[in-house]
């Protein structure tokens, strides 16, 4: 006899299917994963990145194509930030993934003109791509969302004058390297609920240096506009592939 899902068990095999379904349309879209890849996945400690994990680590058991993963947590010690290492390590293990922690650490006074949160998050990647290479993997796995891409098209275009974002794959110039955002097409109320399925445990931010940054007020003012126009999302992923410059200022 077959027992019965619970509604508590088809809303998270639904969640599954839909999370799955999403990270395979990224990676064929936009080419993110091919045969023989490795990838080293930055893992913070937060929900994006545990989710990055799991949905990654799981769909490296599919047979094509074949991939390895690592994940790598970044500690900087002149920043108070308690990390639960044996957690992310289980957390990893957990789903078939090596897990690598590294110390860095960066001194303020070598450069007055940036901020301790630039410096942090510089030296952060910094080390990752060290490891990266220590490790030969050829693609760096980063947890940003399609909310992390869209708030960041709307920052760039008011802060900074252009009409640009955090692509789902990005080839560096400097380096042999790519970055990957897999969770491209995945929305953050997703991951959310995938959270609070999971029950992420919750890593402690004692930054003396943290505080509310523009991208909170973007958050904000994109709630409004997905109140006006509750297509918004869609209809600003497809502006970015669909760009008319002949409807645009050109200087002459």
């Amino acid at each position: 006899m077959v027992e019965k899902m619970t509604e508590e068990e088809k809303r998270e095999s639904k969640l599954i299917y839909t999370l799955q379904r999403k990270l395979r349309k990224a990676i064929e879209t936009y080419g993110l994963i091919n045969e023989g890849d490795k990838i080293l996945i930055g893992l913070s400690g937060g929900k994006d990145s545990l989710a990055l994990v799991e949905l990654l680590g799981e769909r490296q058991k599919i047979f094509k194509p074949r991939f390895s993963v690592t994940a790598a947590h970044i500690t900087v010690s002149n920043i108070k930030y308690q990390s639960d290492i044996d957690y992310l390590r289980a957390h990893c293990e957990k789903h078939g993934v090596a897990f690598e922690h590294r110390t860095t650490s960066f001194d303020e006074s070598t450069d007055k003109r940036k901020t301790h949160c630039f410096l942090c998050s510089w030296h952060r990647r910094k080390a990752l791509f060290e490891l990266a290479k220590e490790l030969g993997c050829n693609k760096i796995a980063l947890g940003h969302h399609q909310d992390d891409i869209l708030q960041t098209l709307v920052m760039n275009l008011l802060f900074q004058g252009s009409i640009s974002t955090m692509p789902p794959l990005l080839k560096m110039d400097k380096f042999d390297m790519q970055i990957i955002r897999p969770l491209a097409l995945i929305k953050e109320s997703e991951i959310q609920e995938l959270e609070a399925i999971r029950q992420y445990k919750k890593q402690k931010k004692n930054c003396p240096y943290e505080r509310e940054s523009n991208r909170s007020d973007i958050k904000g003012l994109m709630a409004e506009m997905e109140r006006i126009a509750p297509d918004m999302r869609s209809s600003m992923w497809n502006a970015m592939k669909n760009i008319q410059e002949a409807y645009l200022p050109k200087e002459v």
